[in-house]
């Protein structure tokens, strides 16, 4: 059996999962056994500055402090730090194709494709990003 590459959550997606909201079947079937393989799970930090950026426009509120929830998220059982190197950021800005416009899903395609990530997400860009074929995406 080929092992899958690990997952990378977006931003939606890491909420939903600390929420335990519903996801796609296929996205919830990959997580679980990522899990059962012990196969990490990650997070980028530019999710912890997306919810940063949510929380103090008031559009999301969580009942407790935003670096909180997004340590307990990541210290979650199976969920890893994505790394976030320099390499990353200046990839983020030279991605082939048409790639999304928002620098944080950027910053994620570029993660996932440096390190061979299928990224978790709902984000029609980075769904239409994958579909050119320059990264590995799984609807959730």
């Amino acid at each position: 059996m080929i092992a899958e590459a690990p997952l990378l959550l977006d931003t939606c997606a890491a909420i939903w999962f600390a929420d335990e909201k519903p996801m796609a079947s296929a996205a919830t079937q990959a997580m679980n056994r990522s899990f059962a393989s012990a196969t990490p799970v990650f997070i980028s930090p530019i999710s912890a500055w997306e919810i940063g950026i949510l929380c103090s426009r008031g559009r999301m509120r969580f009942p407790i402090p935003p670096q909180l929830w997004f340590h307990r998220v990541q210290n979650t059982e199976g969920m890893s730090l994505a790394a976030l190197s320099p390499e990353i950021l200046i990839a983020s800005s030279f991605l082939p194709g048409d790639p999304p416009n928002d620098p944080a899903d950027r910053i994620l395609a570029a993660t996932a494709r440096e390190y061979g990530y299928t990224l978790v997400t709902r984000d029609r860009p980075l769904l239409d990003y994958a579909k050119q074929g320059h990264l590995k995406a799984l609807a959730c």
